[in-house]
């Protein structure tokens, strides 16, 4: 880091790909200091597997009137939680954080409870007159895994960049240089 403090890993270029794998040979998994050093090559994140063990899932759009015993009751059904905490954001919106045992048991709350509807019937049947009818959007429990705030920037700038690549490229500016000017000739 900017202190020289190691932060446990680092990245070395090597001219050939021969030179490299002959260094992941005779390097990987080989003592050094007190711990064994990985070797492996470098991936792009694009490349690398996607996380497919988790135990800690988001879920957001939950109702108005949901407690820690609604959470219990709900997301205690698919396995043992260790851990939740429910938060609202400024507008008064809540989303909770849920932290199971096991990888199994919070894939299957995302399975289950992601897209399910929570209102009740009631609310269902009832419209307000005068404004827009509700989005799914809006009502629909958005469960899954929780991410890092990288991830999710990541992931937005992805969907993004595949939406607008079907539009049209504004010209990203274009220098010219121009000599043999007048020396009289200003901006």
């Amino acid at each position: 880091d900017a202190n020289g403090k190691s932060r446990g890993h680092g990245f070395v270029h090597y001219e050939t790909e021969e030179a490299a794998k002959q260094a992941i040979e005779r390097v990987n998994n080989m003592q050094i200091g007190e711990r064994q050093v990985q070797v492996q090559s470098f991936l792009v994140r694009n490349d690398r597997a996607a996380v497919t063990e988790y135990t800690n899932i988001y879920a957001k759009n939950l109702p108005a009137d949901f407690d820690s015993e609604k959470l219990e009751a709900m997301f205690g059904a698919f396995g043992t939680v260790t851990s939740s905490c429910i938060l609202e954001d400024k507008h008064g919106r809540k989303f909770c954080f849920v932290n199971y045992d096991k990888t199994e048991s919070a894939k299957k709350a995302v399975e289950e409870l992601n897209g399910k509807d929570t209102r009740t019937d009631e609310q269902k049947q009832e419209k307000k007159e005068g404004e827009e009818e509700e989005k799914p959007e809006d009502y629909l429990m958005y469960v899954s895994r929780a991410q890092t705030k990288a991830e999710r920037v990541r992931e937005f700038r992805e969907k993004n960049a595949a939406a607008d690549s079907g539009a049209p490229k504004r010209a990203q500016g274009v220098n010219l240089y121009v000599k043999n000017l007048d020396e009289a000739t200003d901006d």
